[in-house]
């Protein structure tokens, strides 16, 4: 029997599929085209190859700003994965006030980025920020650092930072998966005499497993992305010490006018993510979330 051939649904997708290809499609395209070659952004280009890739791997600023990038994950899945999760628990025992605690824990969320940098940058400064300013008055002068400036300060100070503006984000994540158990799982753990410790690490954590993995997921794939806190916090200093892939291939691209270096930068960066990706998904349990009760 032969089917009957309708446009009408290829005209209703037609405008998405036009809108990702000239978006999506067409910037990776030139992108990865850009990174054989010796360009400016503006006049002659020169065919190089893979000179560019080459450059790359001989970078050492460039190699380490993924050592920095991985760093910054660690920190960032301490302070935004293991402290949403602890908060997640902490507000699931309804004490008095927890509306107010999850508001003030998420708000920082919807503050931009830009804003949150200069706000933090102001709370670090080594002269009058409110950091410094605190250790002063508990007399622990001590223990005062140019926390923006210093090799040893630098990334955690940035870390900290991200951890206050995400961990609330985990914490409504985390806290609603708790919220799908049911409470005839906790009323048998009751009965069976289990503490509220033994609930939260042997029963809550276990049924959320698939979410923590969202979380790491997010959290690696977000170091990646990172750009505002480090631009405008330390813009890679000091010493390159927070230099990252993004700030230094906006370095690259815009302030040396290297276009065809950043691009091949770039190229690498995706592939970079991509092999990431394949390993977490090869590596994650498969039965992960799936407990059943």
């Amino acid at each position: 029997m032969k089917r009957k051939w309708h446009i009408a649904p290829y005209l209703f997708v037609a405008p998405a599929v036009l809108m990702f290809a000239f978006a999506v499609l067409l910037p990776i395209l030139l992108t990865f085209s850009f990174s054989f070659f010796k360009w400016k952004g503006y006049g002659d280009m020169t065919f190089t190859g893979f000179d560019n890739y080459i450059r790359a791997f001989k970078d050492k600023i460039y190699v380490m700003s993924y050592v920095h990038i991985f760093e910054y994950i660690a920190f960032t899945v301490l302070l935004e994965i293991v402290v949403g999760l602890a908060l997640a628990g902490l507000i699931t025992l309804n004490f008095r006030g927890t509306g107010l605690f999850r508001v003030a824990f998420f708000t920082p969320m919807m503050l931009p980025m830009v804003i949150v940098s200069y706000l933090w940058a102001f709370v670090y400064n080594a002269d009058f920020g409110l950091v410094n300013t605190l250790l002063h008055s508990l007399g622990l002068d001590s223990w005062q650092h140019v926390w923006l400036g210093e090799n040893k300060t630098a990334m955690i100070s940035v870390s900290v930072v991200s951890g206050w503006v995400f961990a609330g984000f985990y914490m409504t994540i985390f806290y609603a998966g708790i919220q799908r158990i049911p409470k005839e799982v906790y009323e048998a753990a009751h009965l069976d005499g289990a503490t509220e410790w033994q609930v939260f690490f042997r029963i809550k954590i276990p049924m959320i497993a698939d979410l923590i993995e969202v979380g790491l997921l997010l959290c690696i794939l977000g170091g990646f992305q990172a750009f505002d806190l480090f631009y405008v916090m330390t813009n890679g200093g000091p010493n390159n010490r927070t230099e990252i892939v993004t700030t230094y291939l906006v370095k690259i691209v815009f302030k040396n006018a290297d276009v065809g270096y950043g691009s091949a930068l770039a190229v690498l960066m995706t592939i970079v993510i991509t092999l990431i990706g394949v390993l977490f998904n090869k590596l994650k349990p498969k039965d992960a979330g799936k407990l059943e009760y």
